[in-house]
């Protein structure tokens, strides 16, 4: 499942992350959200994820404006059903949800750690 092309890329991405792969990764950074270890811009066979959890097999994607795209849409589809077929479960958030001032994103990750999102 090692993809040298995937881990290059997903190098060169954690140097240029967007503002609200920022805002989430400082939650989620050094276990400080309910323990779980993340790992950024990580490589999944061809694909790069934005965050996973390897330990629970999670992904969490942060979705912006490109994802409305139909042909970006057409990708995420093939993209999360080859993670979840590996086994992964995947979860989506938006860039207005990640910035949102309310418990909304708190309620998004721990729907996600625990298998419901």
């Amino acid at each position: 499942m090692r993809n040298e092309h995937s881990i290059k890329r997903a190098r060169a991405m954690r140097k240029e992350p967007t503002s609200s792969e920022e805002r989430l990764w400082s939650m989620l950074r050094g276990r400080r959200y309910r323990g779980a270890k993340f790992r950024r811009q990580h490589a999944i066979g061809i694909y790069v994820v934005d965050f996973a959890c390897v330990e629970l097999k999670l992904v969490i994607e942060v979705d912006g404006p490109s994802h409305n795209d139909p042909e970006q849409a057409a990708f995420d589809v093939q993209r999360t059903n080859d993670l979840q077929r590996w086994g992964w479960r995947v979860a989506r958030i938006s860039n207005a949800e990640v910035y949102a001032q309310s418990d909304g994103l708190y309620d998004f990750l721990d729907r996600a750690l625990n298998g419901e999102g």
